[in-house]
Parts: structure tokens; C-alpha cells; sequence
């Protein structure tokens, strides 16, 4: 239950589209999924991929590349049916996804593996604090000091 990353598609100003490698040798790699998302990942794939092993993971509804403008119409009318909110972009899901990693313990490194960064830097700025992460940090913070190992003396 992997997907590999092996190239990017790009869309130039002029709207010509072609396929490069990703931005780092980083960029290269494969990323494991929960098996509690297989079945979707089958689905996506056998409805929404091109056929090929090769072929691009995202298509048009005739089998064609995907280019901003078409691209953008299809996400929104998602988002709408979703009922989320117009402020959130495609893109952000990036951060969501690795903001739900480091939550479930990712280290940085880890991180960094599974977005194709090559520095930290770049990983830490997808990594976002959510309020349920922060109760998580300050009840295990809080059974430290409970169980002595805290370092705090009463």
C-alpha cells in the first residue's frame, strides 16, 4: 500500500504541459497509505488515473492532462459537495496530510520522507499545531510530572 513518486507535471505560461522531475532528488520516493484507504485509492485509480502503470494519476474526464483552469472547476464543485469552506485550496490539503502525520508521532525526518523535502526548513512549514495536538502535549506533559519523571519537585 504505496504510491511512488516519480515525476511532476508542470503547465507553463503558455499552457503547454510536460512532465518533469520533481523540484529534488527527494522528490522521488514512495509513500505508504493506511490500508483503511485502499479501497478509495482503487477506486480513484480505476476511474480516475489513465490506464497505464506510466500514465498520470490525475486525468480529465476524456483521459486527458489536467490543466489549471480545468482542474480548478472540478475542486471547487468538490469543496462545494463537501461542504468546506472556499478559503480551503487544493494545496492545503499538503498540510493537512502532514499535519495529521505529525500528530500521530512522525519525526521530521519521517516528514520530510513521506512530502519529498530535502531540508527541514521546508517540512517544518507544512507542519501546522492543532488545538487536540496541544492537550495531547500537555496531558502526556502532565502524567510526567504525575509519575514523578517530570523533573518538577513538589
Amino acid at each position: 500500500m504505496t504510491v511512488t513518486v516519480r515525476r511532476a507535471q508542470a503547465e507553463l505560461q503558455d499552457g503547454r504541459l510536460f512532465d518533469k522531475a520533481p523540484k529534488s532528488a527527494a522528490g522521488v520516493r514512495s509513500v505508504s497509505f493506511p490500508a483503511e484507504l485502499l479501497d478509495a485509492v482503487t477506486q480513484h485509480l480505476e476511474h480516475f488515473a489513465a490506464a497505464s502503470r506510466d500514465g498520470h494519476l490525475f486525468v480529465g474526464p476524456q483521459g486527458g492532462q489536467l490543466r489549471r483552469s480545468n482542474f480548478r472547476d472540478d475542486w471547487v464543485k468538490a469543496r462545494k459537495a463537501a461542504g468546506v469552506t472556499d478559503e480551503l485550496h487544493f494545496h492545503d490539503l499538503r498540510h493537512t496530510g502532514n499535519t495529521l502525520a505529525s500528530t500521530v508521532g512522525a519525526s521530521t525526518r519521517e516528514l520530510m520522507t513521506r512530502m519529498g523535502h530535502s531540508s527541514s526548513r521546508a517540512a517544518l512549514i507544512y507542519q501546522h499545531m492543532t488545538s487536540d495536538r496541544d492537550r495531547a502535549i500537555a496531558d502526556r506533559l502532565g502524567a510526567m510530572i504525575r509519575d514523578g519523571g517530570g523533573g518538577a519537585s513538589g
